[in-house]
């Protein structure tokens, strides 16, 4: 599970989603879906780490293929970060391809930090 505390943190954001039908993969559980919320934190020069749990859950978890490195070793403005974390959450909430009749999950494996999409 990623560590974390309490309320949101400086150099965060936040959004409540509605998962798509294969939902959101994480390292530690596998695909989780449903109501969640995303935080996107920045790391310094490891970059932007992403997270998720289930809306009024505790345990948050690393969205696989986080963190993102954004090619800004001077870290990003919050307008950046804003800008980044709604990329982000567009392109986990776009339904994936199906496989033997299942959605597969999203993730950022493939999620390029400039635009957007993989």
């Amino acid at each position: 599970m990623a560590q974390r505390e309490g309320g949101e943190h400086p150099n965060e954001t936040r959004s409540i989603i509605a998962s798509t039908t294969g939902g959101v993969m994480t390292e530690e559980v596998g695909a989780i879906t449903g109501d969640l919320e995303v935080a996107t934190h920045l790391r310094g020069a490891e970059g932007a780490e992403v997270s998720v749990r289930y809306v009024g859950a505790d345990e948050w978890y690393t969205v696989q293929g986080s963190p993102i490195k954004v090619g800004n070793a001077g870290g990003l403005s919050t307008t950046e970060l804003r800008g980044l974390h709604e990329r982000m959450v567009r392109y986990l909430t776009t339904p994936r391809k199906i496989v033997e009749s299942n959605e597969q999950p999203t993730s950022l494996l493939r999620f390029s930090p400039t635009s957007g999409g993989g």
